[in-house]
């Protein structure tokens, strides 16, 4: 019986780029321009100049770096990139997987597209695959890699980052399974960084993405991997999810392969913040616009909340209550509940510093409670539900709950770039890259339009 890996190494090796749905190409085009602009948004923020240092003191290169007038080699490239797309957590999430695909993929065959020369055609479908198979690993653990303190998309992003670079590169399906295997022992990513509102968790994505490069260009030489790389003894399930790996379903990896598109299922961000939140935040701006009340007429509010959710946006709740940075801010339940019902809204301008230091803001977040939600859907969809206890008696309440199959609209993705760029790029440069992105699959070379995501220089945000 063949492995897992040889059957993913084959349907990536042999995937028909015209034989993939055209409705599953226009959806990889809009998530790929969704990845853009949020990396033109990141590269204002401080952490993108810092990061941008510390690569560009490792050695030069001539692969572009979105936003930034900066070139870097190929996989320090990549690993910047990610960090882009991932920085403001701002970019796509799988829910059923917990874990955000493009970051990985759009920096991987962005840069691997210009060194191989690839049409538009070519680099979509090697994205679709990438996002298809990072998807489906992610999805097989079964909420494991977060329960087991694992950030998913650091990594699932490597093999998906492994199957794009190396439809590429043109491996075979032998090199393929090969590269499934090594990127095995490249995998990583823990999430302690949000327990202290550090900034290590933005590296994971672009990591994965070096990573996924390093295992393809290993396996195109002949390096030897192992072939059972999900389902072996010290296999990823079983080494990556310990206690939690009897709930893994590694067979989900190849269940339906090609037949159904498991990335297509992916939520597009519509809040700045970690996606634990949005359906608190759509709860809370629903009632802020239902009913008429101040934040000074609320005695208290409570959050009922999954319970694989509360190490990422509850604890520890003194951090929470009073977020330290605008990382902290993103992943705070009391600070986006209270922001949202103060506000009204959950924008960029919400993760800055003039916001998250807001006294006002901060004096309702010291109200926020969270209570377990006996109802949670997760991890299937991301249920929130708002509680708010008025001093008048009242009792308002609201409740919202994400499904993975509601997928933000085309024109929400478009307009969405649009308000990402509009601070950076001019409304025809903006433009010009929306129009051949989504029009990859018409466009003949490449590297014109990812020269073109370069030479920017951002202008600073406060945070």
């Amino acid at each position: 019986m063949k492995t897992l890996s040889q059957q993913v190494a084959e349907f990536v090796a042999s995937c028909d780029g015209g034989g993939i749905p055209r409705a599953v190409r226009e959806r990889a085009a809009l998530v790929m321009l969704d990845a853009i602009g949020t990396a033109f948004a990141a590269s204002r923020y401080p952490f993108a100049p810092v990061a941008l240092s510390a690569l560009s003191s490792l050695g030069s290169g001539d692969s572009t770096v979105i936003g930034m007038d900066a070139r870097l080699a190929l996989r320090d490239a990549v690993v910047m990139n990610g960090i882009l797309v991932h920085g403001l957590d701002y970019d796509d999430t799988y829910l059923p997987g917990s874990v955000h695909l493009s970051a990985s993929c759009a920096p991987v065959v962005l840069g691997v597209g210009v060194q191989v020369k690839a049409d538009g055609k070519s680099l979509l479908t090697a994205f679709a695959l990438g996002l298809e198979i990072g998807a489906r690993i992610a999805q097989a653990a079964q909420g494991g890699f977060v329960n087991a303190g694992f950030h998913a998309t650091g990594i699932a992003g490597a093999f998906g980052a492994a199957a794009a670079a190396g439809r590429l590169m043109r491996l075979d399906a032998q090199q393929h399974a090969l590269a499934q295997g090594i990127a095995l022992s490249f995998t990583a990513s823990t999430l302690q960084p949000l327990q202290e509102g550090s900034w290590t968790k933005r590296v994971h994505p672009g990591w994965a993405g070096s990573s996924g490069i390093t295992a393809a260009a290993f396996a195109r030489s002949g390096y030897v991997g192992p072939m059972q790389a999900y389902e072996g003894r010290f296999g990823l399930y079983t080494s990556f999810l310990g206690e939690h790996a009897a709930s893994a379903r590694p067979e989900m990896v190849v269940e339906g392969l090609g037949e159904q598109w498991e990335f297509t299922r992916t939520s597009i961000k519509l809040y700045p913040a970690c996606h634990q939140l949005h359906a608190f935040m759509n709860a809370a701006i629903s009632l802020t616009g239902e009913q008429q009340f101040t934040a000074d007429n609320v005695d208290s509010v409570r959050a009922l909340i999954a319970d694989a959710a509360v190490p990422l946006v509850c604890e520890p709740l003194a951090a929470k209550l009073k977020p330290a940075s605008s990382y902290s801010a993103q992943f705070s339940l009391p600070y986006s509940v209270a922001c949202a019902l103060t506000r009204g809204q959950f924008g960029l301008n919400e993760i800055e510093a003039p916001s998250y230091t807001d006294a006002a803001v901060l004096a309702l977040a010291q109200k926020v409670t969270y209570e377990i939600d006996p109802n949670s859907g997760f991890p299937k969809s991301r249920s929130g539900e708002v509680i708010v206890n008025m001093k008048d008696g009242r009792v308002l309440r609201c409740r919202n709950d994400i499904q993975p199959d509601e997928p933000a609209s085309a024109e929400a993705i478009v307009r969405k770039f649009n308000n990402n760029t509009d601070a950076i790029l001019s409304p025809s440069q903006a433009s010009q890259i929306r129009d051949a992105v989504l029009g990859l699959d018409a466009l003949g070379d490449t590297t014109a339009l990812v020269r073109a995501l370069g030479h920017v220089t951002p202008s600073p945000v406060s945070v």
